[in-house]
């Protein structure tokens, strides 16, 4: 024995833990099964509403995304008396098991389900009956099922296992007592006492079972048992573990099945908590609690009551977990807002962690995001998927790009679906960038999606870890708590600054490109209706008038579609079937809503009933050409405010009108634009700074199509070594309409086709390509390039509240693996007296390097969603040449003058029209809120949350501070700061309409006021 290798030792230990695990369960009956299956869900007051049918294991019952209500009944045998009895139930397929009431008592999932089986096996399949049956108890119990598996796929669709069954318990501890020591021993160095101690144990606990029953069971259980009482001396690193169930709210399944994956998930976890004390378990997303609450409100009701007691922590600080790339800034804000609230409401809880461990990247304006919301912490662990390089630390400061800085923790296990075994541990310990200058790190374990998050194994498992000879300690505890200890080693930790970037998955910040198109209007729109209805107020309608309720409905529901599986494009087909359609309805919808708005707001000031009026929503003068039924006209509207129709005509601040429109050129009074034989631009002239602006010898706007056998989460990272071609010119036109001077030109490739109205406007500086496709490619991705001749190591891409720079260089595997890139309105490359902005209206995704602009607009991948992209899409960019830098040429401006085009609305006549108005055209020339600054942005003005008060978000463009004077049109009662969560920060003023403010750079500010 002293010569037998420790392989062999380990594997015969092995092998008899195989043996073991077969032995714990023994089936002794089996059960009836009826099954009653519909389309849909029903609830279950409706469970014998669907197709009826009897089933033995082995026999179908459903297609994927079927449904159905399981009858189970028995009876346990009389033999049976005494011993421990379980149910042993899997339908290939999600189950949930209910109380009489119809209240979710325990999740079920496949045993074959898919998943990473090195992190264990998914499936959830005993139900616990009796410690102690007495025999002849009557088994009868209702189960809402899905068929499908954890990850949406097909599994068949049989029963694959209903029986009664003895559990033999000493047996089912042995079995864990042995998986954790011989885990321990393989991750103890050979050298160690205790590794050679603990293996000759389990070695002889195998001998000991080479017969497997009670009395062998007994005897390997004493013969390990010294092992697992061994404690460790003082740690060097403790971990803090909670029990964790991510559950994306819509991916490989539409959004309702995930509101039932939240009921086994939840009930699931509420069943071990019975049986484990020590269980702490963790969950975020109000909007799966939300679901829970209308669903399942005694669910609902018990889950209140384990948060209370403090082993439930309620996690994260937004409403979803959403994407952090595209998603816009006061989105996030919302996200925010609406999280903290709904947690704060129902559970009385300040939620002082970010939860996102699943999201695909992370803007750098997040920290100051978090701070001004009362939120101090960060957890991720995505970066771990980077491809190229690995992330310096898991502990850190992560500073954003206005220098707020929140501490961010990423666990070193690099996953949110530990296994909580010695070998994570033992990888934490090993993995853990920090711990040098940390004694504590974090570990999620549990099954998410829809799997009930922790069963038994995990549980057992840490009831032996806890304090183990050869392994970090490990508690049970909040994640909060973990946050609170490891900030006080906070001043050794290293900063990052900027943005948290993921290499890998850039593909989703192109795919369904529709989805992202209704996303950026319908944040657009919002936006506008709230100014609306706030101007509404501040020209005296009654608070009551503010559509509080259906805007918070909307806001929700858009940003329940900006999660981090919907927004980005990576779902499947009928996700988007959903999401667009809804989308459509809520853009219709707000539209009406701001027409009406601005309707009455224009007839409370005065104006005459049916009377044309242009709003302005954005914080500066604008005079653009407007068309309405066919006529043109220039107009001139003021900041934040208003001005009607007949009485905004302009002159246009040019020398001398210049509109030409021939099939190879453009030009108006500030640009000359030359197109070749195949549609593209050879020129593209600046005529007031005497400057071409597109390289010398490269054509601009060619339309590059290249093989792309990605997913709809990457692409090929060679893929401009891969072109398939580019799209054929195959008509063209030009022509002159109004102030206008366009080329109209049609491009074919393959299946698909693409018009685009080329326009210039006269007296304007921008160049305008309004686009309609016809994207019918498989494993094909479409981009447009701009070659310009300007030169800089630095692109400016605009981001939620900033700019974030950068490289256009590929010096270093840093440079290389940020390919892709993440702006909103404009990408602009700048020398320090000229540059070249590339504007958008709904596109994401974009590249720079050397001196190309490049733009992604379509992919077409085949997984998850076949159909992705492949339908008929309209978006608009434009190129906007300048002099200066960005900063100079208010570059910003011109993206949101894009993005918000001016508002016409008939003004609707009041009852109030009249009461306490002095003179109109006094009235129409206040703006709501002006700030004296060019570089600052007024973001949202709305109504508060809380009270009748005025809300204007603003924030610094530039990166470079200001300083000015906010000036409201209304008189003010009070002028206050408040966070992000419009709580009062500090008094401003009273009784006045104008203070000073000053901005550090790209600081956000928000102003809470009360009218007169």
């Amino acid at each position: 024995m002293p010569y037998e290798s420790n392989h062999i030792m380990t594997q015969k230990a092995k092998q008899r833990l195989a043996k073991l695990q077969a032995y714990i369960y023994r089936p002794i009956a089996g059960l009836e099964v009826e099954a009653w299956v519909t389309k849909e869900p029903v609830p279950y007051a409706d469970r014998k509403s669907g197709q009826h049918i009897r089933l033995q294991p082995g026999d179908k019952w459903g297609e994927l995304w079927d449904c159905a209500w399981f009858h189970f009944q028995g009876t346990v045998p009389e033999t049976a008396a005494g011993q421990k009895i379980v149910l042993l139930i899997d339908i290939n397929g999600e189950l949930c098991l209910v109380d009489e009431a119809g209240t979710p008592r325990q999740g079920l999932t496949n045993v074959s389900s898919e998943f990473d089986y090195s992190l264990g096996r998914p499936g959830k399949r005993v139900v616990d009956v009796s410690s102690a049956a007495r025999g002849g108890e009557v088994i009868d119990l209702w189960g809402d099922g899905g068929c499908n598996d954890l990850f949406g796929h097909y599994r068949s669709g049989t029963l694959k296992e209903a029986e009664i069954a003895i559990c033999h318990e000493e047996a089912r501890q042995l079995a864990y007592d042995l998986e954790v020591l011989i885990e321990l021993v393989e991750h103890l160095p050979d050298s160690s006492a205790r590794k050679a101690q603990v293996l000759q144990s389990v070695y002889e606990a195998a001998l000991l079972l080479a017969e497997i029953n009670e009395k062998t069971v007994h005897l390997a259980k004493e013969r390990v048992a010294g092992e697992l009482v061994k404690k460790g001396g003082d740690p060097v690193l403790t971990v803090s573990a909670i029990g964790h169930a991510h559950i994306d709210l819509a991916w490989l399944w539409p959004i309702r099945e995930t509101i039932r994956k939240g009921a086994r998930t939840f009930s699931t976890v509420l069943r071990n908590m019975e049986k484990y004390p020590s269980y702490v378990f963790g969950a975020s997303q109000p909007q799966l609690y939300q679901w829970m609450k209308e669903y399942y409100p005694q669910l609902y009701a018990e889950v209140k009551e384990r948060i209370r007691e403090g082993r439930w922590e309620a996690q994260g600080a937004m409403w979803v977990e959403p994407d952090a790339n595209i998603s816009g800034g006061e989105a996030l804000v919302r996200q925010i807002l609406y999280g903290k609230r709904f947690f704060r409401e129902e559970f009385g809880k300040d939620m002082k962690v970010l939860w996102l461990p699943d999201v695909f990247g992370y803007t750098g304006s997040l920290p100051q995001l978090l701070k001004k919301s009362g939120v101090d912490y960060m957890m991720t662990q995505k970066l771990s998927w980077s491809t190229y390089n690995t992330h310096p630390h898991h502990s850190f400061y992560w500073e954003g790009i206005d220098g707020t800085k929140v501490l961010t923790h990423l666990p070193p296990e690099d996953t949110y679906n530990s296994p909580a075994a010695p070998r994570s541990l033992a990888k934490i310990e090993q993995a853990y960038l920090d711990r040098n200058v940390s004694e504590h790190a974090l570990m999620l374990f549990g099954i998410g999606d829809g799997g009930g998050g922790p069963g038994e194994e995990h549980l057992e498992r840490l009831e032996r870890e806890h304090n183990l000879l050869g392994l970090p300690p490990v508690v049970q505890e909040p994640s909060l708590a973990f946050f609170e200890r490891l900030e006080q080693e906070a001043s050794r930790f290293q900063t990052y600054r900027g943005e948290l970037y993921l290499e890998k998955h850039q593909g989703t910040l192109t795919t369904q490109a529709r989805n992202k198109w209704y996303n950026r209007k319908l944040e657009k729109a919002l936006r506008e209706l709230e100014f609306a209805a706030s101007l509404q107020l501040a020209l005296g309608e009654s608070p009551a008038a503010y559509p509080t309720a259906r805007l918070e409905e909307i806001w929700k529901e858009m940003l329940l579609y900006q999660f981090h599986d919907i927004l980005p494009g990576s779902s499947i087909t009928r996700v988007y079937d959903e999401s667009l359609e809804r989308y459509a309805k809520l853009l219709e919808e707000v539209r009406a809503m701001t027409a009406e708005a601005y309707g009455r707001a224009a007839g409370r000031s005065g104006v005459a009933a049916d009377e044309t009026v242009l709003f302005n929503s954005l914080p500066w003068e604008r005079r653009e050409w407007v068309e309405m039924d066919g006529s043109w006209q220039y107009v001139q509207v003021p900041a934040m405010g208003w001005r009607e129709l007949k009485q905004a005509s302009a002159e246009i601040l040019a020398p001398e009108k210049v509109l030409i429109a021939e099939e190879l050129r453009l030009e108006n009074e500030r640009l000359e634009v030359r197109f070749a034989e195949d549609g593209s631009i050879v020129s593209l002239y600046d005529k007031a700074a005497d400057r071409e602006t597109v390289q010398p010898g490269e054509r601009a706007n060619v339309f590059t199509i290249y093989h792309d056998d990605g997913d709809a989460w990457d692409f090929p990272r060679d893929y401009r070594d891969m072109i398939a071609g580019t799209m054929t010119l195959e008509s063209r036109r030009a022509y002159v309409s109004g102030p206008q001077a366009i080329v109209e030109q049609v491009y074919r490739f393959g299946e698909s086709t693409l018009k685009q109205t080329i326009r210039l406007l006269q007296g304007e500086d921008l160049l305008r390509f309004e686009t309609e496709a016809d994207w019918q490619e498989k494993g094909k991705m479409l981009r447009v390039a701009f070659p310009v001749a300007v030169v800089s190591d630095q692109v400016n891409c605009e981001i939620q509240f900033g700019v974030l720079k950068r490289p256009t260089t590929r010096n270093n595997a840093i440079e290389f693996a940020r390919d892709e890139i993440c702006a909103h309105h404009y990408l602009d490359l700048s020398q320090p007296d000229y540059g070249v902005a590339l504007l958008n209206d709904s596109k994401y995704g974009h590249r720079a390097e050397g001196g190309v602009l490049d733009l992604n607009l379509l992919r077409s991948p085949g997984y998850p969603d076949p159909q992705a992209d492949r339908a008929e899409h309209r978006f608009t960019y434009a190129v906007y040449p300048h002099a200066g830098d960005f900063i100079q040429a208010g570059v910003y401006r011109k993206g949101y003058e894009l993005n918000i085009p001016l508002t016409l609305a008939e003004a609707i006549p009041t009852t109030a029209q009249a009461d306490g108005a002095a003179d109109n055209h006094t009235q129409q020339s206040l703006p709501l809120v002006i700030f004296d600054h060019p570089h600052v942005m007024v973001e949202a003005v709305k109504k508060a949350e809380d009270s009748n008060h005025l809300i204007f978000r603003l924030y610094e463009t530039a990166g470079a501070g200001a300083d000015g004077e906010l000036s409201f049109g209304p008189a003010c009662r009070t002028i206050e700061e408040t966070n992000l969560l419009e709580e009062l920060t500090s008094l401003l003023a009273e009784d006045t309409n104008q203070i000073r403010l000053q901005f550090t750079p790209f600081e956000i500010k928000t102003i809470r006021v009360q009218l007169a």
